[in-house]
């Protein structure tokens, strides 16, 4: 039986320019730096207040930008979208989608890392979308 989803894992060519851009950028609090095989690929932790663990990592069979960021996308929570927004733009982070309302959801906004993966910033339980600010 599945119980959850221990962690997430982001696997990277440039796993230290990748994690760097997370806690630069983004604003993550970075908990962990570690080697890990035989080749020492790098491992990077993140501390999230809720939900599975976050790590970025080498990996050798991953190469240049992402090709396809909409397959998958990472959905970190925010309790201000439009704070957070601002931050993000501030430090030059690349933004894919506005902030837009999904109904009796929230408010999200999509924006890309140095490898070309998707993230998004997520606002939950916003009763209107007249919070949007552009």
């Amino acid at each position: 039986m599945i119980k959850g989803i221990e962690s997430i894992l982001l696997s990277s060519p440039n796993a230290k320019k990748l994690a760097a851009f997370y806690k630069d950028k983004v604003g993550l609090k970075q908990t962990l730096e570690a080697e890990m095989g035989d080749r020492g690929e790098k491992l990077f932790g993140f501390e999230l207040k809720a939900g599975s663990g976050f790590y970025i990592m080498d990996h050798s069979e991953v190469k240049g930008a992402n090709k396809q960021p909409q397959r998958y996308l990472l959905n970190f929570e925010v309790e201000e979208i439009n704070t957070e927004v601002k931050k993000l733009l501030k430090k030059g982070v690349k933004q894919i989608q506005d902030v837009y309302h999904v109904e009796d959801y929230g408010l999200i906004a999509t924006f890309a890392d140095v490898d070309g993966n998707y993230f998004q910033l997520v606002q939950v339980q916003v009763a209107k979308s007249s919070n949007i600010v552009n």
